[in-house]
């Protein structure tokens, strides 16, 4: 039983290996103050004294030794010149209120043994409470992994300390947030996914039947479109599941020119590109993957370009050490309540259309994309109407 309690519960093994060390250290002061006591005693150790025996008129009659026995006083033992031998003792002087103080006072009437069991059942009793109060808090957080094990992502072990066991409850905390966060946003780009693969298919699928045996060039475009479509979401959606595992290789990390990326970006879509008046060339220099930073630039410009209205322009400069990518569009903009929730998978503002384009996956990439070269996007309103997407990067 005694052994039992000892492997499976950690606050025996530590209360008990408290309890040893006490033990063990009581016999060793013990140990130190007998070798000391004895090393007293010897050193203090009475030496036999010459005694002259006079008489009445100072005239010496005998001699002798005197000598001091601890505890019993002391002791002369003359020889007189008639041949006659004396002994004569002297009783101890007597000291006010019990035994002589100094090192002896440590030991017990009931010698070395009741000592050792009294210090160590006063250790024992004082030590349990502590030992228990700390054990029970890891048995709190074993619970907890427990039941996150068993498939509750939601549990979370409270732990107001701040201590190692504070922390390491922090840490579990943290990391089953996040993977609860991980969990939770695979699920729903996998409904999500399901739901927008549907919608192409079915137009596929319709076109085919309105097609007939004689195929005409608009019901051609039309199941051309929808396979492009179809190809660009699966794209996506593998990009985005990539993006999500932190550990995934995203490719070769180089040194990358913010500038002669906008500019063939801008080409293509047939933008206006600005660089700020006094950018250093070198502060718009960033460290990362060409081709990722490429396909952030691109979703932000064909996002400008499908729901904004006239002019794109794209502004790139340097602020408070990092490099800044602005893309402004002159549509109707984004509602200040719904800034957060466009750089959600699969999220469209409300009254958009599946048929502007676009599957609810660039702006979640963009973000994913800068947030894995450290950076930051947002959204803010454009001055004169519209909306600007600005993307930061460390230098």
């Amino acid at each position: 039983m005694i052994l039992n309690l000892y492997r499976r519960h950690l606050y025996v093994r530590i209360w008990l290996a408290v309890v040893a060390g006490v033990f063990i250290l009581t016999l060793t002061a013990n140990w130190i103050v007998r070798e000391a006591a004895e090393s007293e005693r010897e050193r203090l150790a009475p030496l036999p004294r010459e005694v002259s025996v006079l008489d009445s008129k100072d005239r010496p009659i005998g001699s002798g030794t005197a000598t001091r026995v601890p505890g019993a006083g002391l002791t002369f033992d003359v020889m007189l010149e008639d041949g006659r031998a004396l002994t004569l003792q002297v009783a101890p002087r007597g000291r006010p209120g019990g035994p002589p103080p100094g090192i002896l006072a440590w030991r017990t009437p009931f010698g070395l043994g009741w000592m050792v069991a009294i210090v160590g059942i006063i250790v024992a009793l004082g030590v349990y409470p502590i030992v228990r109060r700390l054990t029970k808090r890891l048995e709190v957080l074993q619970r907890g992994v427990q039941r996150w094990g068993e498939g509750d992502l939601s549990v979370r072990v409270p732990d107001p300390g701040q201590d190692e066991v504070a922390d390491l409850a922090n840490g579990f905390n943290a990391a089953a947030g996040r993977i609860e966060e991980l969990v939770r946003s695979h699920k729903s780009l996998l409904a999500n996914a399901s739901h927008e693969l549907r919608s192409p298919l079915t137009r596929i699928r319709m076109s085919l039947e309105l097609m007939g045996d004689r195929p005409n060039p608009g019901a051609r475009e039309e199941i051309s479109r929808n396979i492009a479509e179809l190809d660009q979401l699966i794209d996506e959606i593998l990009l985005a599941s990539r993006l999500d595992a932190k550990e995934s290789d995203m490719g070769t990390i180089e040194t990358v020119d913010l500038t002669g990326l906008a500019a063939e970006e801008c080409a293509r879509v047939d933008a206006d590109l600005e660089v700020k008046e006094g950018t250093d060339s070198e502060a718009l220099t960033v460290r990362g993957v060409p081709r990722l930073l490429r396909r952030a630039i691109r979703n932000l410009l064909e996002n400008a370009g499908r729901y904004g209205a006239g002019e794109i322009n794209l502004e790139i400069g340097s602020r408070a050490g990092q490099a800044e990518i602005r893309v402004n569009d002159r549509g109707p903009g984004v509602p200040v309540t719904q800034r957060d929730r466009i750089f959600e998978p699969f999220y469209r503002l409300p009254g958009a259309s599946e048929r502007n384009g676009g599957v609810g996956l660039g702006l979640a990439l963009v973000k994913s994309i800068t947030e894995r070269h450290g950076g930051s996007v947002r959204c803010e309103d454009r001055p004169g109407g519209g909306a600007s997407f600005v993307i930061t990067l460390p230098h």
